[in-house]
C-alpha cells in the first residue's frame, strides 16, 4: 500500500516538475514535507518497481538524438534481454509487443555517434540486431494520468 506521501508524488509531478536547482526541495515545501523524505519515497518507489526514474523527457530533435527501436528477442528471452536494455541510462523504458519485433524502446543519445554506439553495445551484449526507427514526423502524446487508488 502507498503511502499519502507516496501517491502525491506519482500523481503530483507528472506535470509540472519544478524546473530548478533544487527540484526535490521545491517538491518537499509544497508538500509540506523534508526533502528527505520526498527522495527515500522515489527511492522506496524505485526499489518497488512502482517508477523507473524520474527525470526529464526531452522533445526529440531539439537535444542529442534518439530513435524508436524495436528487436525480435526469442521466446524465454524476454526478461533477459528487457533487463539490459533498461540498465543503459540512454533508455527510459521498454516495453514488449505482440508482434515478431517484441521489445520496443527508445534510445535518447547525446549525439548520433553516441546513439550508434549505445545501439552497437546493445547489439553486442545481448547477440540481437537492433530495428531502428527514426522518428519522420512527431506527435505530441501526453503520458500524465490520475491514478486511482483502491482503498
Amino acid at each position: 500500500m502507498k503511502s499519502s506521501l507516496e501517491k502525491s508524488l506519482l500523481n503530483d509531478f507528472q506535470r509540472d516538475f519544478p524546473l530548478s536547482e533544487t527540484p526535490f526541495a521545491d517538491m518537499a515545501e509544497s508538500l509540506g514535507v523534508e526533502e528527505t523524505q520526498v527522495l527515500e519515497s522515489l527511492q522506496s518507489l524505485q526499489s518497488a518497481g512502482s517508477i523507473s526514474r524520474v527525470g526529464p523527457i526531452f522533445h526529440t530533435g531539439r537535444i542529442g538524438a534518439s530513435s524508436l527501436v524495436a528487436m525480435a528477442v526469442p521466446d524465454g528471452r524476454l526478461e533477459e534481454v528487457a533487463e539490459i536494455i533498461s540498465a543503459y541510462v540512454e533508455v527510459n523504458h521498454n516495453y514488449e509487443r505482440e508482434h515478431e519485433y517484441n521489445l520496443w524502446f527508445v534510445v535518447t543519445a547525446s549525439s548520433e555517434d553516441h546513439l550508434q554506439q549505445v545501439l552497437d553495445s546493445m547489439q553486442q551484449n545481448t547477440g540481437l540486431e537492433t530495428l531502428v526507427l527514426p522518428m519522420i514526423e512527431g506527435y505530441h502524446i501526453d503520458l500524465g494520468f490520475k491514478l486511482q487508488w483502491q482503498t
